[in-house]
């Protein structure tokens, strides 16, 4: 499978492929950011395609990686199972769960939780 740009509620997404090549430095961060410009706003990248010491924070990598996305003005929306690495940080709970409470970096399960990250906040009745 390869990375592809899909509309996920009227956002384009860049879906990247789980066996796509990893993200192991900020200038593979920055390569992902560049395929955007082919129209995407958020990039939906696997778990698994992040080392694991982008989960232990204090190897600095997550938030290099995460700073770029940020700069860029590109959401990113890290997608998989990374109950492992939360259990095991109380730090990468406290990341995650502040990431998650705003617009521009999400850890997600599964596409589907994905979508509702991306669904229009309704307006005030009538409008």
């Amino acid at each position: 499978m390869t990375d592809r740009l899909e509309q996920r509620n009227g956002v384009p997404v860049l879906v990247c492929a789980a066996d796509g090549p990893a993200v192991e430095t900020e200038q593979d961060a920055l390569d992902l950011i560049g395929a955007t410009y082919a129209g995407a706003d958020v990039v939906a990248l696997p778990a698994g395609r992040l080392p694991e010491r982008f989960f232990t924070l204090g190897t600095g990598l997550a938030g290099a990686i995460m700073q770029k996305f940020v700069n860029y003005r590109v959401r990113l929306a890290v997608v998989g199972d990374i109950s492992a690495h939360l259990a095991a940080s109380s730090a990468l709970r406290a990341l995650v769960h502040e990431s998650n409470r705003g617009g521009q970096i999400w850890f997600v399960a599964d596409l589907d939780e994905l979508d509702a990250h991306l669904s229009p906040v309704p307006g005030p009745p009538g409008q």
